[in-house]
């Protein structure tokens, strides 16, 4: 299984921007799709955003226009872009692969989970 090591977050002040990083272990994640879940206080872990081996990429609905998810050219590490912070969006924030994606929603599919990252926007 691969391992995977999320970075980045961090307190930031509502309409602040964040870039989570995730890094995996090694060069089988190249062909795998990964994506960012969140779960904040009380709730389910919840889909963000997902990116395949070819670059397409997934959003939950809410967050398509505020958060990008990119890869680096080794596709060995995925990037989430938040920008426009709310205070809805405290959470700790995970990585997982691979996934399943359809439409706009990715499922983890035995998927590896990183630590976890927590992402605190103040009002």
């Amino acid at each position: 299984q691969v391992q995977l090591v999320e970075s980045g977050g961090g307190l930031v002040q509502a309409g602040g921007s964040l870039r989570l990083s995730c890094a995996a272990s090694d060069d089988t994640s190249s062909a795998l799709t990964m994506g960012w879940f969140r779960q904040a206080p009380g709730t389910e872990r919840k889909f963000v955003a997902g990116i395949n081996w070819s670059g397409i990429t997934y959003y939950a609905e809410s967050m398509k226009d505020r958060f990008t998810i990119s890869r680096n050219g080794a596709k060995s590490a995925v990037f989430l872009q938040m920008n426009s912070l709310k205070p809805e969006d405290t959470a700790i924030y995970y990585c997982a692969a691979p996934l399943e994606c359809s439409g706009n929603e990715c499922y983890p599919h035995f998927a590896s989970w990183g630590q976890g990252t927590q992402v605190t926007v103040s009002s």
